[in-house]
C-alpha cells in the first residue's frame, strides 16, 4: 500500500506575471463597463513575489466623469479578482490614467462650413 503524502509535501502551484495581468486587466474592464469611444481597453503589470501581487493598471476614460470613483471601482476589483482567482493578496494597485476621451454629442462631430 502506497503511503499518504501531505498536500505541502507534493509541490506548489506558481501563477505566471502575465497570468495575473490578464486577471487584473479583466477586472479594470469590468469595473469600468465601457471603453470610451475611439480608447484602449485597460492594460495591466504586475510583479509577483512570495505570494503578493503588485499591480499596475493603466487606462483611457470617457470625460466628463468622476476619475476619482472609476479609478477606486478599479482598485477594489483589481484586487478582489486576484485574490479570489489567484489567491495572492494585493496590497498596492497603482491606476494610471493615460488619456481622457471627452464625450462626442452631435454638435462635436465635425465643422460646418
Amino acid at each position: 500500500m502506497a503511503t499518504q503524502v501531505a498536500s505541502a509535501d507534493r509541490g506548489a502551484t506558481r501563477i505566471a506575471d502575465r497570468v495575473v495581468a490578464k486577471i487584473a486587466a479583466y477586472a479594470a474592464r469590468e469595473a469600468l463597463d465601457t471603453v470610451p469611444a475611439g480608447g484602449s481597453p485597460p492594460h495591466a503589470t504586475v510583479a509577483v513575489h512570495h505570494g503578493t501581487a503588485r499591480v499596475r493598471i493603466s487606462l483611457e476614460l470617457g470625460y466628463p466623469a468622476d476619475i476619482g470613483g472609476q479609478c477606486g471601482a478599479v482598485r477594489r476589483q483589481v484586487a478582489h479578482r486576484v485574490k479570489t482567482l489567484a489567491g495572492m493578496e494585493v496590497p498596492e494597485v497603482a491606476v494610471q490614467v493615460e488619456r481622457l476621451h471627452p464625450e462626442r454629442t452631435g454638435a462635436d462631430r465635425g465643422r460646418i462650413r
